[in-house]
């Protein structure tokens, strides 16, 4: 019982780190469908204190990379789930 609420707990605070992400303005320079992943050279992250730099993400689901190609200007929210930097949703502008 204890570990079923320990996970529910630990869900609900992933669900409410997304909901705080910010949307951010980026540019597609790779994409890794392979290994859902995606390149992008990005502005600031607010949530995230990141400044503007090229990295590679995690997607959250790497259905949204059928959306998008490389040079696509984008709009997307990111956090860090599982110690890792992942994009949540992710649209082309």
């Amino acid at each position: 019982m204890k570990l079923r609420t320990a996970t529910s707990l630990a869900a609900a605070l992933a669900f409410a780190g997304a909901a705080l992400a910010q949307p951010a303005d980026g540019e597609v320079r790779k994409i890794d469908k392979a290994q859902a992943r995606i390149t992008l050279k990005h502005g600031d992250i607010k949530n995230l204190d990141m400044p503007p730099m090229t990295m590679v993400f995690r997607v959250k689901d790497p259905k949204v990379l059928d959306s998008v190609a490389v040079g696509d200007k984008v709009k997307f929210t990111a956090d860090k789930i599982d110690g890792q930097y992942t994009v949540i949703t992710l649209s082309k502008q």
